[in-house]
């Protein structure tokens, strides 16, 4: 028999007429089946339910082994496999020697992997912190769980999996939104159609925190208007590391409040705001419960990943200026002290970028009846205020509040580093531009979430150590490859990379009404013989796109020449 799970379907039932309910008002749920495995499949459930899988290929092999088909028409999703796979399969699944030896080397690994020690245990780690808080409004784990929608979450979960494989003691604080970012697809005329799925957190690799007594954990924040918003927290295992991601769509709340996490980056300035209330004020709150709750230690360090969770400074410095139950502080005093163990990363190289609210709006947000209660206000205030040459007085800017509430602050690449100093200057008007306080570290990438299989296989087949924390090491090893290898396998990743975009083209275009019968100049598209460079992204105003038509001359050539034409 399966289990049932279902979360709140529909609002507004007519049951008078008909046996069967008719829905009133749109699904705002779906109906999520999960099954009960068989005991000798358990360890399905616990891989399924660690993130890890999503940059491991062994653990997606056993998946891939349950059932090839539906594995592929799932998404490569493990959750929904395990629901979808018919009874008699996992029965004789259960009774298969082979596949259940596989399955327990699977499970037995990742045991390995989340107790054993890594490269910051291996290290001087007394001398580092206890544990470390990364705050972001987005985090890119893998398209299972889609909280995300750029480079900011693409970055934001290669942190927290790099910090897994190194041992390194982060944990992750975001939100759950109920619709993650929209989907796109094309009309027949080519304009972009979006479209925003109801998520069901039931459905999802997560799992709710629980008090002893198994109730769901809240945390809840004073809002001027009505009502505390209260919201639940969520937990995903991201290999080592815990990621807190809170919801407010709990029953009890007024439905204004249940749709603060409706979805990323929408709504108004006033629905941003509550947003950004919600993870950096409700952020270090779910910390301290997710602490009492687990036994975690508290966090030495906290880190904001861009200016939406810049209120987390605020609340720790109610908790060292008001909370009950420790010493009190002095507002300069507490400052300096939640200052010191900061950091803020600025993603954003023009102003548009960066959020700014209304001064008017946040003081009304955190007066003495609001989220932060026995912080002045106007203090408060100061620390958003663009009180420099060219700034806008009327506006709070949440980087530059960033900035005031960090000890140490960083762009995210040499150049940027270099363009943030500029821009923010005057909040250091003393300094020349060069000594500005505003470091630079580069992105980097997880590489087995973006490095080919096969390229990792071929590195390793020719000396290099898999489980190595020595990133030298590895590279060292491409010298010793024989440079027709690695050609043959570009070219099997070129190939497979036109193929899938072949059947994603002939997919759009079928779904955009398309018959079969003109799709055939689809299997010409693109060619796994020639250098193919990808480019996409999102096209907000702060982007830049129109870059491209600086030079329209060269762009024109680069499109239409008759050798090497460039295909859009």
């Amino acid at each position: 028999m399966r289990d049932r799970r279902r979360s709140r379907f529909c609002q507004g039932l007519d049951r008078s007429k008909h046996s069967r309910y008719r829905p009133l008002v749109r699904a705002i749920r779906r109906f999520t089946v999960r099954p009960v495995l068989p005991p000798a499949l358990a360890a399905l459930g616990d891989l399924a339910g660690n993130l890890r899988w999503s940059w491991h290929p062994e653990t997606q092999d056993v998946f891939a082994a349950v059932d090839p088909v539906l594995w592929e028409s799932t998404g490569r999703d493990p959750v929904t496999l395990l629901g979808a796979v018919g009874r008699a399969r996992l029965e004789e699944l259960a009774a298969d020697a082979g596949f259940l030896e596989r399955l327990a080397e699977a499970r037995a690994d990742l045991e390995r992997y989340l107790t054993g020690e890594r490269w910051f245990q291996r290290r001087e780690a007394a001398e580092g912190p206890r544990a470390i808080a990364y705050f972001s409004p987005e985090f890119g784990i893998t398209a299972v769980l889609p909280q995300y929608s750029g480079g900011l979450g693409i970055l934001a979960g290669d942190h927290l999996k790099a910090a897994s494989d190194l041992g390194v003691p982060i944990t992750g604080v975001g939100l759950l939104y109920r619709h993650g970012y929209f989907e796109q697809a094309l009309s027949r005329e080519g304009w972009q159609l979006e479209t925003y799925p109801v998520l069901d957190p039931d459905g999802l690799p997560i799992s709710l925190l629980r008090e002893q007594d198994g109730s769901p954990a809240q945390i809840s924040i004073s809002l001027p208007e009505g009502p505390d918003l209260v919201a639940r927290i969520w937990v995903a295992s991201v290999g080592r590391v815990p990621l807190l991601l809170l919801d407010s769509d709990v029953e009890g709340n007024p439905e204004h409040y249940r749709d603060v996490t409706d979805r990323l980056y929408g709504g108004n300035s006033e629905h941003r705001l509550r947003q950004e209330l919600l993870l950096g004020v409700g952020g270090v709150r779910a910390l301290r419960v997710h602490a009492r709750i687990t036994g975690a230690p508290a966090p030495e360090v906290f880190h904001t990943n861009e200016g939406h969770a810049g209120f987390l400074g605020l609340e720790r410095i109610r908790e060292l200026t008001v909370e009950e139950g420790g010493p009190k502080l002095d507002f300069d005093t507490a400052l300096e002290v939640s200052r010191a163990s900061t950091v803020f990363t600025t993603h954003t190289p023009v102003p548009a970028g960066i959020d700014r609210f209304p001064r008017t709006l946040v003081e009304q947000y955190f007066s003495e009846a609001g989220a932060t209660p026995g912080v002045p206000v106007e203090r408060i205030l100061s620390l958003g205020t663009e009180d420099y040459h060219g700034g806008d007085g009327s506006v709070f800017n949440m980087a530059v509040m960033g900035f005031r509430l960090s000890q140490r602050a960083n762009g995210v690449s040499l150049l940027h580093g270099h363009v943030s100093r500029g821009m923010f200057n005057g909040l250091w008007p003393a300094f020349d531009e060069a000594e500005v306080p505003i470091g630079s570290i580069t992105n980097g990438v997880h590489a087995p979430t973006w490095v080919a299989r096969e390229v990792i296989d071929l590195a390793v087949a020719h000396g290099a150590d898999r489980e190595s924390d020595d990133p030298d090491g590895f590279l060292a090893t491409v010298d010793k490859i024989p440079g027709a290898d690695i050609w043959s396998v570009k070219r099997q990743l070129r190939e497979r990379l036109v193929e899938d975009a072949r059947r994603r083209l002939a997919r759009s275009w079928e779904k955009r009404g398309a018959a079969r019968a003109e799709l055939k100049w689809i299997d010409s598209a693109l060619d796994p013989d020639v250098l193919t460079i990808g480019f996409a992204r999102r096209v907000p105003s702060y982007k830049r796109l129109t870059l491209m038509l600086r030079h329209p001359d060269r762009l024109k050539k680069l499109l239409l020449d008759p050798e090497r034409p460039c295909s859009w």
